[in-house]
């Protein structure tokens, strides 16, 4: 059993990024690294938070993303996003998961999430990887666009972008205190 889960650490960590951004999300790398480096853990995929404008469609596909920020937004990015057909915005919470040696790792985890402020984390497999996800709650989610047509106001937009700005400014103190956990 040791064997297979150092085998798959070893493998998953040697595996090229296939997120839509095409690297690292900045804000997460330390935690990733501080739970590589122990024996019991591996990461399988993380989002430090986002805030996106996107396609309103039922399925995700190429080209859906028409704006993508992982940093704070300013109140003028929509001057540089095509307002047409039908659009949402979206701002996401963090995102981590986790594989672990054995339940026991797991549990211990989930206690460190729990005990910096993360209220969403628990297993979600018990396949042939134990998988420990750690999600925020913070987000915000509204449709943009209809047929081109702007469909909230200068100040909603800008009380949503504080509000979304905030949000990713919460979630990235629990990364850092998550990672001072370990």
């Amino acid at each position: 059993m040791k064997d297979r889960f150092n085998q798959r650490k070893k493998s998953v960590l040697k595996k090229a990024d296939k997120s839509s951004v095409g690297g690292w999300d900045e804000r997460v790398i330390k935690l990733c690294e501080k739970i590589n480096s122990l024996e019991e853990y591996y990461t399988t995929s993380s989002c430090s938070g986002r805030v996106m404008v996107l396609k309103d469609q039922d399925k995700k596909g190429r080209n859906v993303f028409v704006f993508v920020s992982h940093d704070l937004v300013r109140e003028d990015f929509l001057k540089n996003v095509e307002l047409k057909g039908n659009l949402k915005f979206k701002q996401e919470p963090f995102i981590f998961h986790v594989a672990c040696r054995d339940l026991e790792g797991a549990r211990k985890l989930i206690d460190k999430a729990h005990s910096v402020g993360w209220k969403r984390a628990g297993v979600i497999s018990l396949g042939k990887n134990i998988i420990v996800e750690i999600n925020g709650n913070e987000k915000i989610d509204f449709p943009l666009v209809k047929k081109g047509k702007l469909l909230v106001s200068e100040e909603f937009m800008k009380i949503s972008l504080e509000r979304a700005n905030f949000n990713l400014e919460k979630n990235w103190d629990k990364i850092e205190k998550l990672g001072k956990e370990f």
